[in-house]
């Protein structure tokens, strides 16, 4: 599937419309129920989607709308973040990534990526963090899901921060993202990464690309 992004900001900005509202953790079976995700880019198509699910499996129709639409929303931002990283030069996708677990090679490095919002639970402000990155860096992989999406892969880690503390609706703005991954991945390497010991006899690199409005 050939991805334009901004097709995909387009219709991320859809689901912006609605609250972003988890009423369950995420969990392995809710999962597998909605792996219709990951061939659905159209917000349209995704609604019809949804619905036919939850009359299939008969789950709790707000809460399995909710599961699905944040899921989308985090998979395609994802997926065109992905592509950004990999129109650089230096990065190339992976061709295999499901069981590989790594999304590309920088510079012959393996690294994953993940979009995450600035959390409340670490307990400090956006300057304190910007100032200690390793301390979230680690926080991150502390707090990260458990089940099938947990390792300690090298990562980078896209941070959105809205100063009004909307910071899931920086997901959708791809463009902006673009903006700043793109000086990042072409003016530095690996090397600029962070050399973290999360378990014995490993070493994982990780760092923070920074996006806020």
């Amino acid at each position: 599937m050939k991805l334009d992004i901004s097709y995909i900001e387009n219709e991320l900005k859809k689901r912006c419309n609605l609250p972003y509202v988890w009423n369950r953790k995420q969990n392995d079976t809710w999962d597998d129920a909605t792996k219709f995700i990951y061939k659905t880019m159209s917000w349209e198509a995704l609604l019809v989607q949804i619905e036919e699910q939850q009359k299939e499996h008969n789950f709790p129709t707000q809460d399995f709308f909710n599961y699905a639409i944040n899921r989308w929303y985090n998979f395609w931002s994802a997926q065109a973040v992905e592509k950004i990283f990999t129109d650089l030069p230096g990065f190339a996708p992976n061709p295999n990534p499901v069981e590989d677990h790594y999304d590309f090679r920088w510079l012959g490095e393996r690294i994953d990526h993940k979009t995450s919002i600035f959390p409340k639970g670490f307990g400090e402000n956006y300057a304190f963090a910007k100032a200690h990155k390793t301390e979230l860096i680690q926080w991150f992989y502390k707090h990260q899901s458990t089940g099938q999406r947990f390792h300690l892969n090298n990562r980078l880690f896209i941070v959105v921060h809205d100063q009004n503390g909307e910071h899931w609706k920086l997901k959708a703005e791809i463009e902006l993202i673009k903006s700043i991954i793109e000086p990042y991945g072409k003016q530095k390497t690996p090397a600029v990464m962070e050399v973290l010991s999360l378990e014995e006899g490993k070493e994982t690199m990780a760092d923070i690309i920074w996006v806020s409005r």
